[in-house]
């Protein structure tokens, strides 16, 4: 179904700041009988601990967080422009509430057992490394926190491992 390559992380040539603050991931866990996924426009990726990693940041009240928490695996799947919509959809309808995913359009495949949106054009795979909660005491500039958390909905670091990079 997914026709995707493994391919090595260091031939890739993408920039990060527009895959993901511009384009945007959707991050996707969980298993073959439940997954989730969510729209992020925050993370990155780089070198930590010796490994390929990506860290993405997750709101407490997110349902996605549950099965990382669960799991610890994810994946980040990289749509193009044309699932726009998709996207806005899936990053502001909460699945607990309703099967957002098979709503939306998109369809999940599993790579080594993780669950990733296979409209995506590239598939990163992650296993968790370390979780972080983002603490308003740990602020040095003070405007963070009436910025982004008046509703007090923190976020969660999670520096995750690249475990696998797929393209079409």
């Amino acid at each position: 179904m997914h026709m995707f390559q493994k391919v090595d992380a260091d031939q890739l040539e993408v920039n990060p700041f527009n895959m993901i603050g511009k384009d945007w991931m959707l991050v996707t866990a969980g298993n073959e009988e439940k997954a989730n996924t969510m729209t992020a426009s925050w993370g990155g990726v780089g070198v930590m601990w010796g490994k390929n990693v990506a860290f993405v940041f997750i709101r407490d009240s997110r349902f996605t967080k549950e099965f990382i928490d669960r799991e610890g695996t994810f994946s980040l799947s990289f749509p193009s422009e044309e699932y726009r919509k998709e996207m806005k959809f899936l990053g502001t309808v909460s699945g607990r509430d309703e099967d957002k995913i098979k709503e939306s359009g998109v369809h999940v495949g599993y790579m080594d057992g993780i669950p990733y949106i296979d409209e995506g054009s590239m598939v990163l795979t992650c296993r968790v490394m370390s979780q972080t909660p983002i603490r308003k005491e740990d602020y040095l500039d003070e405007s963070i926190d009436g910025t982004w958390y008046a509703s007090g909905d923190y976020h969660k670091m999670y520096i995750a491992e690249i475990t696998g990079v797929y393209a079409r």
